[in-house]
C-alpha cells in the first residue's frame, strides 16, 4: 500500500506547484534563503517563459502568496507564475533601513536595495524561464520599501503590491509624484483595514486621496479597504483581490466586463477581442489562446446589437484560433444568414462535417440547421 502511494506521488507531481529552497550568496548582503515556487507541469512546458512575482517577508508572506497564485492560475485566473520570496526574519530592521536625510534606503537599507535589482531578479532570469513582467509584494515596511524601486529610471517591478505599508517621511509625496509623470506602464495596489495600525491607517487613506486624482495613462491604481480586517488579516483578503486587479485583463470575460465594456461598444467587439489578447501579450509576455468563452461573449454582443456584419470577422479570428473545428462555419453560416444569403449560409453549415466539434457546437447541429434553411427556402 505505501508502495502504491509512492508511485501514485511520483506520477501526479508534475500536477502540483513545485516549491525548492535555495540560499543565494551575496557579497553586499551575505547569505539570504529563498523560497521558490514554480508552477505546475514547469518542467514539462519548456518554452513557456513565467511572470515573477518577488515576495518580500518571505518568511511569513511567501506562502499565502503562493498558495493564491497557485489557486488563481488554476482556475486561469490569471497566468501561471513564478514566485520568490525572501526569508527576513532577523535581517528586516536592517534590509529597511532609510535615511533621515534623503528619506531613501541608506547603510544596510541601500545594500538590500542593491541586491533584489542587481543580484536576485538576475538570478532568477538565469536560472528560471522568468519573463519580463515582475510583481513586488510587501507588507508594513517592506510594502513601504517596494515602493523605492518605483523611482528607478526603470522600474524593477512592474506591479506593486502594497499591504498595509508603514509610510516613511515624504513617501506619499514623492510616490504621488513619480506616477504623476512616469511614462512606462505601472499597476499599483494599495490596501489598508478598518483595524488597521492606526498610523499606517492615517497616513494610508491620505496617500489613497492623492493617488486617485493622479491623471497618468500609464498608471492602473487600485485601493482596497477592509473594513473588519487588521494590519495581519487584511493580507488574506488583499492578496487575492491585488492579483485579481493586476491579472483582471488576462481572465475570460466576464458578465460585468461583457455587460460594461463589450455590449456597449460603437466600435467593433471582436476588434476588442483582439486588442484584449494583444494586451495580454505585451503586458505578461504571454501568447494565450483565445477563449471559446471569449468567442460566446462577442457572439453574444452582436447578437444583442444585431451588428450581425461582424459575424464575419469573427468567422476570420475563428479560423485563425481553431482551424481545425467547426467554430469558422459556424459564425459564418450566421453572417450568411443574417444578410440573406441563405445558399452560402447552407455551403458554410454543410462543410463543417469534415472538421472537428467544440464547444458543445456539433456537426449534427449545423447540419440541421443547414436543412432547416433548405426546407424554409425551398433549396
Amino acid at each position: 500500500m505505501r508502495l502504491l502511494t509512492l508511485l501514485a506521488m511520483l506520477c501526479t507531481g508534475s500536477l502540483i506547484a513545485q516549491t525548492q529552497y535555495e540560499f543565494i550568496e551575496s557579497e553586499g548582503v551575505g547569505k539570504r534563503e529563498l523560497k521558490i515556487q514554480l508552477p505546475r507541469n514547469y518542467d514539462e512546458n519548456s518554452d513557456k517563459h513565467y511572470p515573477l512575482i518577488v515576495v518580500l517577508n518571505g518568511d511569513y508572506l511567501f506562502e499565502v502568496t503562493a498558495g493564491n497564485v497557485d489557486y488563481m492560475a488554476y482556475w486561469d485566473d490569471m497566468p501561471e507564475a513564478i514566485v520568490v520570496g525572501i526569508n527576513q526574519e532577523n535581517t528586516q530592521g536592517d534590509d529597511f533601513i532609510i535615511s533621515d536625510v534623503n528619506h531613501f534606503p541608506t547603510q544596510e537599507g541601500a545594500t538590500f536595495f542593491e541586491f533584489l535589482g542587481l543580484e536576485l531578479v538576475p538570478y532568477m532570469q538565469d536560472n528560471f524561464r522568468v519573463a519580463e513582467f515582475i510583481v513586488g509584494v510587501g507588507h508594513g515596511a517592506s510594502a513601504n520599501f517596494i515602493n523605492f524601486y518605483c523611482f528607478r529610471k526603470s522600474p524593477l517591478f512592474q506591479a506593486y503590491i502594497s499591504l498595509s505599508p508603514n509610510l516613511s517621511l515624504y513617501m506619499s509625496d514623492n510616490l504621488t509624484e513619480r506616477l504623476s509623470s512616469i511614462n512606462t506602464p505601472i499597476m499599483y495596489y494599495l490596501s489598508t483595514g478598518g483595524e488597521d495600525l492606526k498610523s499606517n491607517r492615517n497616513s494610508i487613506k491620505a496617500l489613497h486621496e492623492m493617488l486617485k486624482t493622479v491623471e497618468n495613462k500609464y498608471v492602473d491604481y487600485y485601493f482596497d479597504n477592509f473594513e473588519n480586517a487588521n494590519h495581519y488579516t487584511l493580507v488574506g483578503e488583499a492578496l487575492p483581490k491585488a492579483l485579481q486587479h493586476i491579472f483582471r485583463v488576462y481572465q475570460p470575460i466576464s458578465k460585468v466586463e461583457y455587460k460594461n465594456n463589450i455590449v456597449t461598444l460603437d466600435t467593433s467587439p471582436v476588434e476588442y477581442l483582439i486588442q484584449k489578447y494583444d494586451k495580454i501579450k505585451t503586458l505578461f509576455g504571454i501568447e494565450k489562446q483565445i477563449l471559446t468563452n471569449d468567442f460566446r461573449a462577442i457572439a453574444a454582443a452582436i447578437n444583442k446589437n444585431e451588428t450581425y456584419k461582424y459575424f464575419e470577422d469573427l468567422a476570420k479570428l475563428a479560423q485563425k484560433v481553431y482551424p481545425e473545428t467547426v467554430l469558422k462555419n459556424y459564425y459564418l453560416g450566421r453572417y450568411f444568414e443574417a444578410n440573406n444569403n441563405i445558399k452560402r449560409a447552407i455551403k458554410a453549415y454543410q462543410e463543417a462535417y469534415i472538421y472537428q466539434e467544440i464547444d458543445g457546437i456539433t456537426k449534427d447541429d449545423l447540419l440541421e440547421r443547414a436543412d432547416q434553411l433548405k426546407a424554409e427556402y425551398g433549396y
